[in-house]
């Protein structure tokens, strides 16, 4: 069955508004374990617009889920990562100021880099992860370089559901297919939502996990966190 974790920048950001510690970020961490969640998400980025190093650093010690840091592979990055030492770090080809992730990796062009940092990351016993969209030679250089899973970039998918199911999901079947046949885990996530979630794990069996943020915090201000949290739960593996 595919975990559900949860990204909680937007609670940041939430948070950073004003400047003091409403709403608490570890404390809602914790209760989005309470209510189901398998895993918490972070991406730190460099002006800490959101998500703190400082989070990082205080989930670390208090997180009985999976903890996932994504983000790109600076050296500040690489350092706090093997600081907090979580079950899996994702690499995101994040420029420094872009707004959000809108791309995968190109795993070839960027080989030698992502060699480097995944064996570092290794050595020191964390999953890697490398945010790649549905290229198949993207994902076999993501074999190439030593990754132990990608995450599937899903906004092309999500922008193409509610015209074309069938061919909003189509690359990413083949994605999934290749994935499997190089042993590689599978996780997916961005723009997944209450409407396609359903549809992409039922046409995605090898699916291991989903990392969904600005659409649950969304809708947890209409339907409230615990319930919004069972509610992605049931269309992830209802």
């Amino acid at each position: 069955m595919a975990r559900l974790s949860v990204n909680i920048n937007k609670v940041a950001t939430l948070r950073n508004a004003r400047g003091a510690n409403t709403p608490n970020l570890v404390q809602v961490a914790k209760d989005l374990e309470h209510f189901g969640a398998e895993g918490i998400t972070v991406h730190p980025r460099p002006d800490e617009r959101h998500i703190r190093y400082a989070d990082v650093r205080d989930l670390s010690g208090v997180l009985s889920v999976e903890f996932n840091i994504e983000g790109y592979p600076n050296s500040s990055f690489i350092d706090l990562v093997k600081e907090a030492s979580p079950a899996q770090v994702t690499l995101v080809p994040d420029p420094p100021g872009v707004l959000t992730s809108n791309s995968g990796w190109d795993t070839i062009a960027n080989k030698q880099l992502l060699t480097e940092v995944i064996s570092d990351f290794k050595a020191s016993g964390i999953r890697t992860s490398i945010f790649v969209g549905t290229e198949l030679n993207f994902i076999e250089g993501a074999k190439h370089v030593g990754a132990d899973r990608v995450e599937l970039y899903t906004e092309p998918y999500a922008e193409k559901f509610p015209s074309n199911k069938a061919g909003a999901i189509k690359d990413f079947v083949a994605a999934a297919q290749l994935s499997k046949k190089l042993g590689l885990g599978l996780n997916a996530g961005h723009d997944l939502n209450l409407d396609n979630l359903r549809y992409f794990a039922e046409n995605i069996p090898d699916l291991s996990e989903v990392s969904i943020g600005h659409a649950l915090i969304s809708d947890a201000l209409y339907f409230g966190l615990e319930n919004t949290v069972q509610m992605y739960l049931a269309r992830l593996n209802g």
